[in-house]
């Protein structure tokens, strides 16, 4: 009884591990440093992976701002959604990418 008890117990473990190999490994294709955002204004919405340096700056808060005004704090993917075309925010991130 004794032995059949460890070995259940080591099984737990065992799943434990792996579990937590698994959920590492589906978030951790956002590396650390980084954040990521859905752009789109029509229903096809795509995902980009920004450093979170972009915070700090005005453009990229002013796509934050229209984000805000349009979701809350309701994003419909539930990540960070900003709604604006995919050419106003390359031309955002290629200006902050100079700045960093």
């Amino acid at each position: 009884m004794g032995i059949r008890l460890l070995s259940m117990i080591s099984g737990v473990k065992q799943f434990h591990k792996l579990h937590s190999v698994v959920t590492r490994n589906q978030i951790s294709d956002v590396p650390k440093g980084h954040l990521a955002v859905y752009v789109g204004e029509t229903d096809k919405k795509k995902r980009y992976v920004v450093p979170i340096a972009y915070l700090n700056h005005t453009s990229f808060q002013e796509l934050l701002k229209k984000a805000e005004e349009e979701f809350g704090f309701q994003h419909p993917t539930g990540g960070l959604t900003i709604p604006c075309n995919e050419d106003a925010f390359f031309h955002v991130t290629s200006r902050l990418n100079t700045c960093l």
